[in-house]
């Protein structure tokens, strides 16, 4: 962050261990009756406002302008596909945080933008998580991620009520969005989007694998490359994922360009591999890795770590081979307490790569893993 920009400093009300120049903020400010009626600040359009950055999960973060009419454009699409506008207040709660562009997108700004609330506790434990939802008048959002969702739903008591959930960064399940339906009593949205583009389209994950755009966007496709452009994103905007584009306003998600897999001259992405893994019941957590290239003539192998506390890594092995082409089988299978996931429930590539460091030190003292 210092490196980008050198006179940053953090505006912060409370200690932190933060290493950046802190500028404090008052607990309060004086608030006269004069005051309750100041009018609402209108900004251009064209004001840059923030530098978000991609989040690493495929290499180095990488900043991004963004103006105060791209963010805003953005937020009042989804406002409007979710129901949002209907003059009422709703109460959302986040686990993600609002330092990754959906977070700040799907709680801070559609508040600021509809006339919401937001509980402020970032709570970590699925218990803390339900006894705050429970809290929040109705009607309420929780706005969630794949991963946070399964951790909820591994809680054996009944779960709060919602009235809508949203979920992004990464793909959710059929099955999962189902479970979460019922055991919330509310519709599921699905928001699929990057930090390039902001918000770009949602589906009912489950009733279907269409994406629908959000209104005045468009996208166009060129040599195997798909291309947003129109509404919020200020100019044609290349995307990092597989698209099969349905018509104007709809399409499917095949995963990721840089998710793309060739091994022994047969094809497969990181994305189907992982959707495989994590089918199998006894899998709470699982993801396949490509490291760098090796040598010079050297094939590639693919890495798999899994999350199965009471299972044997031949047992999850044997169940996988049933699944996928051999070529795509992982040598070797691991299986870890838990993946390095950051706070938004993806997987950093540099952390992943250390990982792999350690499971490698771990080989050399220990072979015969599968």
């Amino acid at each position: 962050m210092v490196r980008f920009a050198p006179d940053v400093f953090c505006l912060s009300d409370g200690d932190n261990d933060i290493d950046l120049p802190q500028l404090s903020l008052p607990e309060g400010f004086p608030v006269s009756a004069a005051n309750h009626n100041l009018p609402i600040p209108l900004l251009p359009e064209t004001l840059p406002v923030s530098y978000v950055f991609t989040s690493g999960s495929t290499g180095s973060p990488v900043p991004h302008l963004k103006t105060w009419g791209a963010l805003v454009g953005s937020v009042r699409a989804e406002a409007q596909r979710l129901g949002l506008l209907d003059g009422r207040t709703h109460a959302v709660l986040g686990t993600v945080p609002p330092q990754h562009m959906y977070g700040f997108e799907s709680t801070i700004l559609i508040v600021l933008q509809c006339g919401g609330a937001l509980s402020a506790p970032q709570y970590f434990y699925p218990a803390d998580i339900c006894a705050e939802l429970s809290l929040l008048p109705r009607p309420r959002l929780l706005v969630s991620t794949p991963i946070h969702l399964r951790a909820l739903l591994g809680m054996s008591s009944p779960l709060p009520p919602a009235d809508l959930l949203i979920s992004a960064t990464a793909p959710l399940t059929q099955d999962l969005a189902r479970e979460a339906e019922t055991r919330f009593d509310a519709p599921l949205q699905e928001i699929y989007g990057s930090t390039e583009t902001g918000q770009i389209a949602t589906r009912r994950s489950a009733e279907t694998d269409e994406w629908s755009l959000l209104p005045e966007l468009r996208l166009t496709s060129q040599l195997g490359r798909v291309w947003a452009s129109g509404g919020h994103v200020e100019q044609a905007t290349e995307l990092s994922d597989r698209l099969e584009i349905i018509n104007d306003e709809r399409f499917l998600l095949h995963g990721r360009t840089a998710d793309l897999v060739n091994i022994a001259g047969k094809r497969s992405s990181l994305a189907y591999l992982n959707h495989q893994l994590n089918s199998i019941p006894e899998v709470q957590d699982g993801a396949f890795f490509m490291p760098d290239d090796g040598a010079a003539g050297s094939v590639k192998r693919l890495i798999a770590f899994v999350v199965a506390p009471g299972v044997d890594a031949h047992s999850i092995y044997a169940k996988l081979r049933e699944r996928i082409d051999p070529a795509f089988l992982p040598r070797p299978l691991q299986i870890v307490d838990a993946l390095p996931r950051n706070n938004t429930g993806k997987l950093p590539r540099e952390a992943f790569q250390l990982l792999v460091t350690t499971l490698h030190h771990k080989e050399e003292n220990n072979p015969g893993t599968p």
